[in-house]
């Protein structure tokens, strides 16, 4: 028979609690702000590159540059073939004119000036060369001939663009290139420093709870007695605090004349007798009491009880179902078997109450022993 025992969790522990939730709360709130901080870092890198996917795209200096520099020359390779052709000296110089003017208006750009050195002279030459084709005083090859070095002007400013493009380019598979690095290399690190604080959360949870059920395991075996399994006058203390203000019994139990069992029988049989009674009292009381043994050959038990009728009824068939079992006793001095003493009181649980209730089911039971042992007395309420 097992007695029922809540044991409660004890006030000098709860600073410990306390400070195991707040170490859970840490690594907790550290393994998550990691995670955080990878989705931070990631919209980060994310926005980062739509702005320089933009600047790339949006060079129009680069862009438009190239498309100005190509035009002008077709125009200026137009005209050389307009001075060429078989048709009319006069009508080849008109056409010429027009094309070296369209290729001047398009090659005339404040940024060929300043980062081209051969920009001003070829356009110099443009010059002269429509001033002498307007007043006929130039031959159509020497014409073409005089296009040459602009044409050529021309072709350095595309190359020149084209360079500058490709660097650009360049420049920004790098810059992506190493974002991609710094991204891929924090998320790992990021992401492996939020394993490890939910790996240190989760140790540690492990630890708390292995501490606590050891903790919860010593409690419970603080509270038994370990020859019978039963409760301890601990156990009974706590149980009675934790049944505030319910109408309980307590049930006192003294084996007459172990001592002389135990002379008798020995210590192994006498122990043998005490587990036998603790669980006889369990099966008379239907289970419905919880058992405590409060040292040597003293016993308790506390149950639920209205009126003090039925505590007299529990003790009435203790000392029946006992006197059924007839468990020997070779040395009683009456001659009879074993044989107990009980005293009970009723009270309604409480700290005080509990003291008050003990010390009088206590003279019940020695009221009993004066008057000669195997019987029981219930103190009345008074």
């Amino acid at each position: 028979m097992t007695s029922k025992i809540k044991p409660s969790v004890q006030p000098s522990m709860r600073p410990r609690v306390i400070a195991r939730q707040h170490r859970y709360l840490t690594w907790l709130s550290l393994s998550l702000m990691s995670f955080l901080g990878l989705m931070v870092l990631i919209v980060y890198e994310s926005r980062w590159v739509y702005p320089e996917i933009q600047a790339y795209f949006s060079q129009t200096g680069s862009l438009t540059g190239q498309q100005l520099a190509t035009r002008s020359r077709v125009y200026l390779q137009q005209a050389q073939t307009e001075l060429l052709s078989d048709q009319p000296e006069l009508e080849a110089f008109d056409a010429a004119l027009v094309n070296i003017e369209l290729a001047y208006g398009l090659f005339d750009v404040h940024v060929y000036r300043r980062q081209y050195e051969c920009a001003e002279p070829s356009l110099m030459d443009m010059d002269r060369l429509m001033a002498r084709l307007q007043q006929r005083e130039i031959a159509p090859v020497v014409a073409v001939s005089e296009l040459f070095m602009p044409i050529e002007c021309l072709t350095h400013i595309e190359m020149s663009q084209l360079d500058r493009r490709g660097m650009a380019i360049n420049d920004f598979s790098e810059s992506t290139r190493q974002h991609n690095q710094v991204l891929t290399y924090s998320s790992l690190l990021i992401f492996v420093m939020g394993l490890v604080f939910w790996w240190l959360h989760e140790r540690q949870l492990r630890r708390t709870d292995y501490a606590t059920q050891e903790t919860f395991e010593w409690m419970q075996r603080a509270m038994r007695d370990p020859l019978t399994g039963i409760g301890n006058r601990s156990a009974l203390h706590q149980d009675v605090l934790a049944k505030k203000h319910q109408s309980l019994g307590l049930i006192l139990v003294d084996i007459d004349f172990f001592k002389q069992y135990n002379d008798a029988y020995g210590h192994p049989q006498g122990d043998t007798l005490l587990r036998q009674l603790a669980t006889l009292i369990g099966q008379t009381f239907n289970d419905e009491a919880q058992l405590y043994r409060l040292g040597g050959d003293e016993f308790a038990a506390l149950l639920l009880c209205p009126d003090t009728a039925t505590l007299k009824n529990y003790c009435q068939q203790l000392i029946k179902g006992l006197h059924e079992a007839n468990f020997a006793h070779p040395a009683h001095p009456d001659n009879k078997g074993v044989t107990l003493s009980v005293g009970g009181s009723r009270f309604v649980a409480g700290e005080h109450t509990f003291a008050y209730a003990y010390e009088a089911a206590d003279k019940a039971l020695y009221r009993v022993k004066a008057a000669g042992r195997d019987g029981w007395q219930v103190t009345e309420d008074e």
